[in-house]
């Protein structure tokens, strides 16, 4: 009897040290969890800190700009060129002769906000992307009009990288090294088209062509590495 009283305490004991196990598993999850949590949001509000002060700096250096230059600073800080006429030639990747103009007084100043001490260790890339209508001359094919799109949009941001990245500038020839690694060009076609009305139903073709200066901070890339770890 003593024995079995025995084993049965025995077998008390070993629940009790499981559920102190298993206690403690719980706890250092729930603080694993918490300091995720805490890192997220230190890192979230360092990114809009971060993108609030850049998109205030770009407003002050291009502001009186924007309006000649029939561009745009979005809350995003996307620098939207919207102007057509003044950046391609139809169906063409060629760069006219005023969107040069344009590009050669922008994209050193630019590159001086972005290069500067404040931003530059925090930019993961820089992303010239180019924008097109959904349709294409007398085409009705939706396949023919996608790929020929694409290919446009692709070419056109590749000559805009190419034209900028040769500027023989100052600021460009210092931070060349450093736009080899952050610079990229990127053909979107008519994938983010653009729209007269709220509820997304007449596209608006001539602000649809156009070309975007895009920046991705690293504090992105931090969140979603946590976020991916946490899952």
């Amino acid at each position: 009897m003593k024995s079995q009283q025995n084993e049965w305490m025995s077998i008390s004991d070993m629940m009790s040290g499981l559920m102190l196990i298993f206690m403690f598993i719980a706890i250092s999850f729930m603080l694993q969890v918490q300091s995720e949590k805490e890192k997220i949001k230190d890192i979230a509000i360092t990114y809009y800190k971060d993108k609030e002060n850049l998109n205030r700096d770009l407003n002050l250096e291009f502001g009186k700009d924007l309006k000649k230059w029939k561009a745009e600073i979005t809350k995003d800080n996307v620098i939207v060129f919207n102007s057509p006429k003044v950046l391609f030639g139809s169906g063409k990747s060629y760069i006219k002769r005023d969107f040069k103009r344009i590009l050669n007084d922008f994209f050193p100043r630019y590159i001086k906000i972005l290069s500067s001490q404040k931003y530059k260790n925090e930019i993961d890339e820089v992303r010239i992307e180019g924008h097109t209508s959904n349709s294409w001359k007398n085409t009705l094919s939706p396949k023919r009009i996608y790929l020929n799109n694409m290919r446009l949009s692709q070419n056109r941001a590749n000559r805009v990288l190419s034209y900028c990245y040769s500027l023989n500038n100052p600021i460009i020839n210092e931070n060349r090294k450093w736009l080899e690694k952050h610079l990229r060009a990127n053909g979107m076609a008519f994938a983010k088209l653009k729209y007269r009305d709220k509820n997304k139903t007449i596209i608006d073709q001539e602000k649809s062509r156009r070309v975007e200066f895009k920046i991705q901070m690293k504090t992105e890339e931090k969140i979603y590495k946590i976020l991916k770890a946490s899952n």
